[in-house]
């Protein structure tokens, strides 16, 4: 039996507890928090079996330590353990969103032979707080792995506490994770966030406004409801990255309102060609040794109950989803759903069955 010590009940912190509870249920998990009434709703749901009001008193006999805080919050309890005398073999690792500035703070933990691994799953919620953890909230989700000095039994053992997370592993470099994270994730947020500030101040005097908004501005600004403390303060850890990710962008900005002033019609048409071309080849044959995910693309009435018939049918035939995904609903317009699966045989034995239930399959990918 193995004592777990999560610090931070927050939807990671908890959901982890979850997945480990259910894939290892000897194991005795023990939460930390700075919220007292989300330790008490922990132990009474069984998240965990133990709270820890007390941090530094809690560590030294734990045998595997996840922080789970915000990128700050981690890095100070990184300092904290580096003076503490912890078990000899004990395992640390973290689920921030910036792995460069983790790997710094953790280095006197290393330089004492103490084992840490960095990690970052790639999901989440709109929902926060303990209340909102969930055991599969991390299933068919990337989860990061930065092993650093880490040796490969330390990975493994990691991978094996959280099988019950049923994620998909990708071991990169902290300079690796924080570039791609910045450009896919970050770097995002902060341009939708704009387009929705900038479109609320432009429509201001219009009635009808942001009400019109529909099909792709709902799409492209969806992330721009997320936590805004909680982006303040990845920005601030990934800040020099992304500002020079910013600027690519905004010089690609730049570029295009130069060719619509001059009325270059071979540049407009070669930036959207360019954009297209590349989305299009968003598939399994150039993820490289990503999992593949394989895509069906189909027409659903807008009608209430149109999307539980389809999923229902799928789960009559034991069909596995990893994600569906409206891409628009309209009013009086059929909308395409895409419905995601995680073997191309799968994918084509759903086009089969909604097909002979009348759907209309308008592409597969």
């Amino acid at each position: 039996m193995s004592q777990i010590l999560i610090k931070g009940l927050g939807l990671i912190g908890s959901s982890l507890a979850l997945a480990i509870r259910a894939a290892h249920p000897t194991d005795r998990i023990v939460g930390c928090d700075v919220n007292g009434e989300s330790l008490d709703y922990a132990v009474s749901q069984h998240l965990i079996d133990d709270r820890a009001d007390d941090f530094m008193a809690a560590a030294p006999s734990a045998d595997v330590i996840i922080l789970a805080g915000p990128v700050s919050v981690i890095c100070d309890d990184l300092a904290l353990l580096a003076s503490l005398t912890l078990k000899p073999d004990v395992l640390i690792t973290d689920v921030g969103s910036t792995k460069q500035t983790v790997l710094r703070a953790a280095q006197p933990l290393q330089q004492r032979g103490v084992t840490f691994i960095g990690g970052h799953p790639m999901a989440g919620s709109h929902k926060s707080g303990v209340t909102a953890g969930r055991a599969d909230l991390f299933e068919n989700a990337f989860y990061f792995l930065v092993p650093g000095l880490a040796p490969t039994s330390a990975v493994t053992r990691l991978q094996d506490l959280l099988v019950g997370t049923h994620v998909k592993w990708l071991t990169v470099t902290p300079t690796q994770h924080d570039r791609i994270v910045g450009q896919l994730s970050h770097l995002p947020h902060i341009v939708a966030a704009a387009l929705v500030n900038q479109t609320q101040a432009a429509l201001a005097d219009s009635p009808l406004g942001l009400r019109l908004a529909a099909g792709g501005f709902k799409s492209i600004t969806r992330i721009a409801s997320s936590d805004p403390t909680m982006w303040t303060a990845i920005l601030l850890n990934n800040g020099a990255l992304v500002a020079d990710q910013l600027k690519a962008y905004q010089a690609e900005l730049n570029r295009m309102e130069t060719a619509i002033t001059t009325q270059d019609v071979a540049q407009i048409k070669a930036f959207f060609t360019h954009a297209k071309t590349t989305r299009d080849h968003l598939g399994p044959d150039r993820l490289g040794s990503l999992p593949n995910f394989f895509d069906l693309f189909l027409n659903v009435p807008d009608q209430v109950g149109a999307i539980a018939d389809v999923t229902q049918r799928l789960a009559a035939a034991q069909l596995s989803l990893v994600n569906i995904h409206i891409l628009e609903i309209r009013e009086e317009v059929d909308g395409v759903l895409q419905l995601t699966f995680g073997e191309a045989a799968t994918r084509d034995q759903a086009a089969e069955l909604l097909q002979a239930a009348d759907y209309q399959i308008v592409r597969r990918s």
